[in-house]
């Protein structure tokens, strides 16, 4: 019924939860609060929320503006996630985050943009178009984002229940679903785009 597929939905949730990392991303969340920064859970899923469910429906009529069909830039966008995971593996900075300090709050910049919501979710988000019905992509979203929050909320007891190691392991694993993930992408549109010119 309407498309629901639960193999899709899962395997769409692993995805975005690689690419959103949002366990990775837990000593960033920490040190901003070290510095007194306000970060609001509930704020930052909704937000984020909205904002990803957007770019899923708008992204597509932006692709047709420049007339960039789904399979190109599925191919474009899992280059990215394979940038992505070579951050993650590797430990290095590719993507820089340039954006200066600002006010007290950090729940829109940085916690929703660039680290929730940011130009790999976004890419990953219409990459998954071409390999997902758009009600599993939607419902995974969903399940992110309450982790998303759940994760914003127990924050302490996250970092006591996965330690240092248990973090940074998890970083790395996602990492290398990642690339096998951004692979899977690129050999699969590559034949489309193939078929497509032949």
């Amino acid at each position: 019924m309407f498309g629901l597929n639960g193999v899709e939905i899962v395997s769409a949730f692993l995805v975005l939860f690689a690419i959103i990392d949002v366990t990775g991303s837990v000593p960033i969340f920490l040190n901003l609060r070290s510095k007194n920064k306000i970060i609001e859970p509930s704020k930052a899923a909704l937000y984020s929320f909205f904002i990803l469910l957007l770019f899923l429906f708008v992204g597509e009529w932006i692709l047709k503006l420049f007339q960039v069909d789904l399979s190109s830039f599925a191919v474009a966008g899992a280059l990215v996630i394979l940038i992505i995971s070579i951050e993650m593996i590797f430990g290095i900075e590719i993507f820089k985050n340039d954006n200066p300090d600002g006010e007290d709050s950090s729940t829109l910049v940085p916690v929703v943009f660039p680290l929730i919501a940011g130009p790999g979710t976004f890419t990953t988000l219409l990459s998954m178009r071409a390999e997902y019905n758009i009600v599993n992509i939607i419902i995974a979203i969903a399940l992110n984002m309450v982790l998303v929050y759940v994760v914003l909320h127990y924050l302490d007891a996250v970092k006591k229940l996965m330690g240092a190691s248990g973090i940074y392991i998890m970083r790395k694993f996602f990492g290398i679903i990642l690339m096998a993930i951004s692979i899977r992408l690129i050999t699969s549109n590559m034949s489309a785009l193939i078929a497509s010119f032949a």
